[in-house]
């Protein structure tokens, strides 16, 4: 499985944000899909947010009203738009593909700053 994200980058405080990511080859009928990240002041990865095939969503701990995610499934790609960006949210976002196996996306910088 391949997986291609898009939608870093650089943003100022209080904007907003959309990633994606795209799944190829491989794709079973059923798996988990979705978004973690890794920030400096929280060690290791965190989840934001994963979606299975039916699209039940399982949320991280600090995900708030700001955090829509959202599947495609036709498309096996996954959307994560995040609102009123704040400083401590800089660091690398990775996408997660799980069936039999897990695989991860090679991640995608978001850095929030004026």
């Amino acid at each position: 499985v391949q997986l291609v994200e898009s939608g870093g980058g650089l943003v100022q405080p209080g904007g907003s944000l959309r990633l994606s990511c795209k799944a190829s080859g491989g794709i079973s009928l059923v798996y988990v899909m979705g978004w973690y990240r890794q920030v400096p002041d929280n060690g290791g990865r965190e989840l934001v947010a994963t979606l299975t095939t039916t699209d039940v969503i399982q949320y991280g701990d600090f995900v708030n009203g700001r955090f829509i995610s959202s599947r495609e499934g036709a498309k096996n790609t996954v959307n994560q738009e995040i609102n009123n960006l704040e400083p401590s949210e800089t660091g690398v976002y990775y996408c997660h593909f799980r069936n039999w196996q897990d695989y991860w996306g090679k991640g995608t910088q978001v850095t929030v700053s004026s």
